[in-house]
């Protein structure tokens, strides 16, 4: 799967009886979504806190700067779907809404 962060406009709606992505708008091409076929939370990066960097002996000088407390405890959700775009171009991708902005992201697309 190839990673991309580019921003997305979702409209959510019914995918095989679940509330989950059903269309997206990703460089100019409309994908409707045929399936979903993972869903998952991801949580902050723990292991960039200050405390877990100072467990592991490393200094906030030496590398980038630590992920503030509060930023540990915020979450998105990923979803792994099968969508078309029209003209036989199918392809599974991954949309992540972070769910503090409220903003989509595709973040994977193996097509």
């Amino acid at each position: 799967m190839r990673r991309y962060d580019d921003p997305v406009e979702v409209r959510r709606g019914e995918v095989a009886g679940i509330e989950a992505p059903a269309q997206f708008l990703w460089r100019g091409r409309l994908w409707q979504v045929r399936a979903v076929t993972a869903h998952w939370v991801e949580t902050g990066a723990w292991w960039r806190s200050a405390p877990a960097r100072a467990a592991l002996g490393h200094s906030l000088v030496e590398e980038e700067a630590a992920v503030p407390a509060g930023d540990l405890l915020e979450e998105c959700q990923v979803w792994r779907v099968e969508a078309w775009g029209g003209r036989a171009r199918s392809g599974v991708f991954e949309l992540r809404l972070d769910q503090r902005e409220g903003s989509w992201r595709l973040v994977g697309c193996a097509d």
